[in-house]
């Protein structure tokens, strides 16, 4: 495992859509293999986690941060967070789209850093939403230690198949 100190927090721009998009993929990949089914990961992944779908949701308006490895600068995790799209959301809310970390990385506190840059990103907005799948305990452990709680359901769509996700928001200091 390496020490946190190899890694880095940056913002990411439209230059990286390749990095975000390779990350994207490959963190979903080794979330849901074997959880949901694999044609719909594959389909999703071709959509969703591509460079132009960065490149898109950057020019939008969407904030990201990209974490990077020493020696080398690889890529390894990022959080997108957007203009909200969740029920129960409201204009002045900002929403965590993605905060995506390679497994390997899990447990070294650089997700619980990521996060903090995304609040700290999203100051000015009431409220940090996010969409998380319903058995994914590890996730939502992780977000309701850092302040979030359930606030509704929705179903999402990965590949043409529909999933519950939890819905979950933790308040914003003004």
């Amino acid at each position: 495992m390496h020490d946190v100190a190899d890694l880095a927090i940056r913002p990411a721009g439209p230059e990286d859509a390749d990095a975000l998009a390779l990350v994207g993929g490959a963190t979903f990949l080794d979330t849901f293999a074997g959880r949901i089914d694999g044609g719909a990961i594959v389909a999703h992944c071709a959509t969703h986690h591509r460079p132009e779908a960065y490149r898109a949701a950057l020019g939008e308006g969407a904030q990201a941060w990209l974490v990077t490895i020493e020696p080398g600068g690889a890529p390894v995790g990022f959080a997108l967070a957007t203009a909200p799209d969740l029920p129960g959301s409201q204009p002045d809310d900002r929403e965590l789209r993605r905060i995506y970390l390679l497994s390997r990385f899990h447990g070294s506190g650089i997700a619980a850093a990521l996060l903090d840059t995304v609040v700290a990103g999203s100051r000015g907005h009431a409220r940090l939403m996010l969409g998380v799948k319903n058995d994914n305990y590890r996730a939502i452990g992780f977000y309701r230690k850092h302040g979030f709680e359930a606030v509704g359901t929705r179903r999402f769509c990965v590949g043409g198949r529909s999933y519950d996700d939890l819905v979950m928001a933790r308040p914003l200091a003004s």
